[in-house]
């Protein structure tokens, strides 16, 4: 799977050196198994005994040696088909690590780890020194369950992915600022398209409204002097004879 929860955090001690550790588990808090229904499908139904599992992991490459007192560092990222161990130890052998998905961020991972130090060294780090196995869950479970349910959430966290995220929707935004201008600057074309046809048919219709002028100015010329012919010659014929009897007499 590769996904980006968290699965557990743990606590070790390592004794005997940096070369092959004695490890000894501490504490250890399965946050996957809280966050699922069936006690973890998030480990995929395997490494169900995961600190064990880390245990060995860890013992075959421990951390790279701390040279200052009451930091942890030397972190290592170890990744599976299914998972990704992120750890780091202090110059007494404090170890702490978690198990992540694939896509977990392991700066944000290790960010977490330093965090989780700062809370967890001051409270059981002499008990720490000479605690047999998982004699710390009790104690500690409060202070991992609230670490790994604060990083769980990376948009909480991982200030890079927010930006990113912000980011993202600055692009959105504008990308759909830009949609709307072209859709604006289409209608604009259009309108400006139909506008030039309406000027068209406009000068179009003037232009035959003129004509229709012009021939219904001549035809109007032509009914009237049809009209005065008519009327000229009936009164040539009412008036000719007229005169001609009137000289005869």
């Amino acid at each position: 799977m590769t996904d980006n929860k968290i699965r557990c955090a743990v606590a070790y001690r390592l004794d005997g050196g940096k070369g092959s550790p004695k490890v000894t588990m501490l504490a250890k808090y399965d946050h996957a198994g809280k966050a699922t229904s069936d006690g973890g499908t998030l480990y995929g139904a395997r490494d169900k005994n995961f600190a064990d599992a880390v245990a060995v992991v860890i013992k075959n490459d421990p951390p790279s040696s701390v040279s200052d007192a009451g930091v942890i560092g030397g972190f290592k990222v170890v990744t599976s088909d299914m998972h990704q161990v992120i750890y780091g130890a202090d110059d007494k052998g404090l170890c702490l690590c978690v198990i992540a998905g694939l896509k977990y961020p392991s700066r944000t991972a290790i960010q977490m780890l330093t965090e989780l130090y700062g809370k967890f060294a001051p409270k059981f780090g002499l008990q720490a020194q000479s605690a047999t196995v998982n004699s710390l869950t009790t104690k500690s479970k409060p202070m991992l369950r609230a670490v790994c349910e604060k990083y769980d959430d990376l948009s909480k966290v991982d200030k890079a992915k927010s930006v990113l995220g912000q980011v993202d929707s600055v692009k959105g935004k504008m990308q759909n600022n830009i949609a709307g201008m072209l859709s604006n600057t289409e209608k604009a074309d259009s309108l400006a398209e139909r506008s030039n046809q309406l000027n068209e048919q406009a000068n179009v219709f003037k232009k035959k409204s003129t004509d229709l002028k012009k021939h219904m100015r001549c035809k109007n010329l032509k009914m009237t002097l049809i009209l005065s012919g008519v009327v000229i010659g009936i009164l040539c014929i009412i008036l000719i004879p007229l005169i001609r009897k009137s000289k005869e007499n």
